[in-house]
């Protein structure tokens, strides 16, 4: 599709990208989450010939280590005025895409499901500024809700147009695997779906074919088993050092990333590795294990040890990060300009960290938002990140006779309510569970939801 003169990017204006600063994103929230970095890597600029490239062995594409995931996007603060405004802070994602442009990544990755329906658009009007073949786009099937053959055509068909491309690069069958077997016979195979894709790569208008992961391990065996009929160009797992060999512990729905990444080596199927912060949960980790990993590595952010442990395997095609924020997409530069692969006494020691962390029950929520919206108007994430946030810095406690007691019950209710506005507070889930089939961890929202509820109201009472 060709470009319009109006919208390209000026030589000028590319070049003023190498100058933009983390201050640029103040005053921003994100529409699908808060993917934090914990401290700040070795200062340094980085050049576009530093980043990190792979090769993907299907269509021979140099693709950067790091890929833009478009799932996290930043948004206008909510300013109380009750004026409504777009998801999406369209401007705030051009400057951070020309910055991630500028600096190496040709990797972007987004769906029709993200950011309540605006991630496509604003990262077709973002990348539909440069050349086409400067950037690999990347966006999904994402027919949760009416899985016929019309409605799926449907959105095929307008990712095309809100991404402003006559082709795609990397298209995915959406998170396979939620609701087993009968569900992936529903959304691809019996309507035809999956016939139809092969034939869009057969024609050209997708260059890559695929799936996401998540769940049942069923659906992940059989869809691999078929690979000599499908042949797969890549999938997309959540891998991270610890779903390395803890996530079956943490959810028995989920499989443990060791098996997942070693099903597609011994095949040669490039891995696309989303979650590799866990949706922030290994950048934002205890007080204990900050020092753990500072101690080893004290120039180097908390983050950068997940980006390198997703890096370090050779047959992943790039990293996914929801970088809201310009020091994030800095940091992750930082590490990936060029990437330093792990060694094996790195990768032990990674290991005994996500042993660690195993000593802490905190709630398996990414901050994906496909909970959301909540009928009742709860904010779900918000929720669950705030209890993980205490939990992880001490800040949770069961008897009122310790003596961090009102200390930890002030931090906690007053970080409640400054983080999730009382009407959207937990209090108001009914248990209507619409929202548990959409959470590709499995966690069982209501009763999280209430749990925190009682402990909330047991801190007003100063009962616990």
């Amino acid at each position: 599709m060709e470009n319009k003169d109006k919208n390209c990017i000026s030589r000028r204006d590319f070049l003023k990208t190498l100058g933009i600063a983390g201050a640029a994103t103040a005053g921003l929230t994100a529409c699908g989450g808060k993917e934090e970095t914990a401290g700040t890597a070795a200062n340094g600029e980085t050049s576009a010939a530093d980043m990190t490239m792979r090769t993907s062995p299907t269509t021979g594409d140099k693709v950067s280590i790091l890929g833009f995931g478009m799932m996290r996007l930043p948004s206008p603060k909510d300013r109380g005025d009750g004026e409504k405004r777009s998801v999406v802070d369209q401007e705030v994602v051009n400057e951070l895409v020309d910055y991630a442009m500028a600096h190496g990544v040709n990797y972007y990755d987004t769906s029709p499901a993200y950011c309540q329906g605006e991630s496509e658009r604003a990262t077709g009007i973002a990348l539909s500024r440069y050349p086409r073949d400067k950037y690999f786009v990347a966006t999904k099937l994402s027919n949760f809700g009416d899985f016929s053959r019309e409605a799926s055509m449907a959105m095929y068909r307008k990712s095309f147009e809100e991404l402003q491309v006559d082709y795609i690069d990397y298209y995915l069958l959406h998170s396979v695997g939620g609701g087993g077997m009968e569900n992936l016979h529903a959304r691809y195979l019996d309507n035809g779906m999956l016939d139809f894709l092969l034939k869009e790569r057969e024609a050209g208008r997708i260059r890559n074919l695929g799936f996401s992961y998540h769940g049942d391990i069923k659906v992940f065996d059989y869809l691999l088993s078929k690979h000599d009929v499908y042949h797969w160009d890549f999938v997309q797992i959540q891998m991270n050092y610890l779903d390395w060999r803890y996530a079956k512990q943490i959810n028995p729905s989920n499989t443990n990333a060791e098996y997942l990444y070693a099903e597609l080596d011994k095949r040669g199927i490039p891995a696309i590795i989303m979650e590799p912060l866990l949706g922030g949960r290994l950048s934002n980790v205890p007080d204990n294990i900050v020092a753990t990993l500072k101690e080893r590595e004290p120039e180097l952010s908390v983050a950068s040890w997940a980006f390198r442990f997703a890096g370090t395997y050779p047959r992943v095609l790039t990293v996914l990060s929801g970088m809201t924020r310009m020091e994030h997409l800095q940091d992750n530069l930082r590490t990936y300009s060029p990437l330093k692969p792990l060694d094996e006494d790195e990768l032990a020691f990674l290991q005994r960290v996500a042993t660690m962390m195993m000593q802490f029950d905190t709630i398996p929520c990414n901050d994906c938002k496909y909970c959301m919206p909540c009928p009742y108007g709860i904010d779900i994430p918000a929720i669950l990140l705030h209890y993980n946030k205490c939990l992880n810095e001490g800040n949770i406690v069961v008897d009122n006779q310790d003596p961090t007691y009102r200390r930890a019950r002030r931090i906690y209710l007053i970080g409640y309510d400054r983080s999730v506005p009382k009407l959207r507070q937990a209090n108001h889930c009914v248990g209507c569970g619409q929202c548990n089939p959409h959470c590709p961890q499995g966690i069982d929202i209501p009763k999280e939801l209430q749990r925190i509820d009682r402990y909330v109201e047991s801190l007003k009472r100063e009962k616990v």
